[in-house]
C-alpha cells in the first residue's frame, strides 16, 4: 500500500528544503568572503622601550608607526600591541580573506597594504583595522610558499613597493608577471597600468627619485629600466658597461624593504661580486666602487663594508675612506635603515653604528631568557630603530623543513637599538 498523498507531499517538501539548505551552506562555505575585525580599544601611544632585546615571537613582525606589530598568516593580516610586548598577544585588529592567499604586506605611515593571490590590493587603517580602500592589481603569479615565520611576506613583499612622486604624492606600485600598475596610496585610485610580456621582465624595487626599477630582457640583452612610478612612462633604459647577458639587479640604500632606494648592484647569475651604482634623480646610474662586492651596504652617500674583521665607511661616490673600525672581530651587516647600520658579531652581539662616522650607538647580546647564542641569523629587518631577526639552527640548510630549520617555536627576536 502506498503512502497517503498528503504525506508524500510533505516528504517531498522536506527533501527540497533539505537540498536548498545544503546548497546554502555550500554557498556560504565556498563563496569568496572577508572578515574585518576592527580594534575595540584606542590607538596606543608610541612606547619608549629600553635598548636591548624586547621580545621573542613565533612569526616575523612588521613594526608600524612605532606603535603596532603587524603579522601575516596564510589568509590573514593582523596586528597586536604594544610594540614592546615580550610575546605575541591577542590581535588588536584582524583582516581575513578567503579563498585567496596573502602574498605580501607593506606599511607606509598608518596605512597597511595587503596583496592577495587573486591580485586584490586591500589597504587597512593601522589605527583601527578598518578597510580604507580596495583595488584590483595585477596577479602576483607564483610566489614561493613562505616559511612559518612569514618573514618574506612582511619584510620582502613580492612585487609591492612605495615611493614618492615629484609632486609629493606617495605612490604604491604593484607588479606581476603580466602587468604592473601604480596607485595613489591615499585612496587606492589607479594612476596607470601597463601590460608586460611574461617571463622576460622583473621589477625589483623603487627609487628615492620616484621611479620603478626593473630588468627587461624581452627585446634583447637584459636592460635596467627606470619607469616613472606616478605615470608609468619609461624615463631611462640603461645597461651597465660590459654587463653579462643575464643581469641580476640588487637594490641598495632602501628606506624600507626594496622601496625608495638610492643605489643598486649589478651582477651576473652566480656572480658573488658585482658592481655598485648610485641612482641619481635623473639619467643613468653613476659608478660607486665602494659598493662593489656583496659585503657592502649603502646609506645615503655613505657606503659601509664589513670584511675580514674590519668595518669601513667610505664615500659611495668617490670610494675615499672616511672611518675604519677593527675592534669588533668577525662581523656581518645584519640590516640597514636610514642613519643606522646594524652589525652582528660572532658572539651574537648586535652593534649599531652611525654610517657617517662609525660611532657606536648601541651594543648588546641578542639573547633573551635562557635561549643562548647558539644560532645563525636568517632573515632580518630594521625600521625606526627596531631590529627583528630569525634565529636558525647552527647547521640549518635551506632545504630543511621548518622543524629542522628554526631554532625553536619562537625563533624571531625583536630588539630596540
Amino acid at each position: 500500500m502506498g503512502k497517503p498523498a498528503g504525506r508524500r507531499i510533505m516528504v517531498a517538501v522536506v527533501a527540497v528544503l533539505a537540498v536548498a539548505a545544503a546548497a546554502a551552506v555550500v554557498v556560504r562555505v565556498l563563496a569568496p568572503a572577508e572578515v574585518e575585525t576592527v580594534a575595540r580599544g584606542a590607538y596606543p601611544a608610541a612606547p619608549t622601550p629600553p635598548v636591548g632585546v624586547i621580545g621573542r615571537l613565533p612569526v616575523a613582525p612588521l613594526v608600524v608607526d612605532g606603535r603596532l606589530r603587524v603579522y601575516a598568516g596564510a589568509r590573514q593580516v593582523y596586528a597586536d600591541q604594544p610594540v614592546s610586548g615580550k610575546h605575541r598577544v591577542t590581535p588588536f585588529w584582524s583582516y581575513r580573506r578567503w579563498p585567496a592567499k596573502l602574498v605580501g604586506v607593506l606599511a607606509e605611515g598608518t596605512t597597511v597594504v595587503s596583496r592577495w593571490s587573486d591580485g586584490k590590493l586591500v589597504a587597512l587603517d593601522a589605527r583601527t583595522g578598518r578597510v580604507a580602500w580596495r583595488a584590483d592589481g595585477p596577479e602576483p603569479g607564483d610566489v614561493p610558499k613562505p616559511r612559518r615565520t612569514y618573514a618574506a611576506t612582511v619584510w620582502d613583499p613580492a612585487g609591492l613597493h612605495v615611493t614618492r612622486s615629484a609632486d609629493g604624492r606617495t605612490v604604491l606600485v604593484a607588479a606581476g608577471p603580466g602587468g604592473v600598475g601604480g596607485y595613489a596610496l591615499a585612496d587606492g585610485r589607479r594612476l596607470w597600468r601597463s601590460e608586460v610580456a611574461r617571463g622576460c621582465r622583473a621589477d625589483v624595487g623603487t627609487t628615492a627619485a620616484g621611479e620603478l626599477l626593473g630588468v627587461d630582457s624581452c627585446a634583447g640583452p637584459a636592460t635596467v629600466e627606470f619607469r616613472d612610478a606616478a605615470t608609468g612612462a619609461v624615463r631611462t633604459r640603461w645597461r651597465p658597461p660590459d654587463a653579462p647577458e643575464q643581469l641580476v639587479v640588487t637594490p641598495l640604500g632602501c628606506r624600507d624593504g626594496n622601496s625608495a632606494c638610492r643605489g643598486l648592484r649589478t651582477s651576473g647569475r652566480g656572480d658573488e661580486t658585482g658592481r655598485g651604482w648610485l641612482v641619481p634623480g635623473a639619467g643613468a646610474p653613476v659608478a660607486a666602487p665602494a659598493l662593489d662586492g656583496p659585503d657592502s651596504e649603502l646609506d645615503g652617500e655613505h657606503a659601509v663594508g664589513a670584511a675580514g674583521g674590519v668595518v669601513t665607511g667610505r664615500s659611495a661616490r668617490t670610494g675615499a675612506q672616511v672611518w675604519r673600525r677593527d675592534d669588533l672581530g668577525q662581523v656581518r651587516i645584519l640590516a640597514v635603515e636610514p642613519g643606522r647600520v646594524h652589525l652582528l658579531t660572532g658572539a651574537r652581539e648586535l652593534v649599531t653604528i652611525d654610517p657617517a662616522t662609525g660611532a657606536e650607538r648601541s651594543r648588546f647580546t641578542m639573547d633573551i631568557g635562557r635561549d643562548g647564542t647558539g644560532w645563525q641569523p636568517g632573515r632580518a629587518h630594521a625600521v625606526d630603530g627596531y631590529v627583528a631577526v630569525e634565529r636558525l639552527r647552527e647547521r640549518a640548510r635551506p632545504d630543511d623543513d621548518d622543524q629542522g630549520y628554526f631554532l625553536m617555536a619562537e625563533p624571531v627576536l625583536l630588539a630596540r637599538t
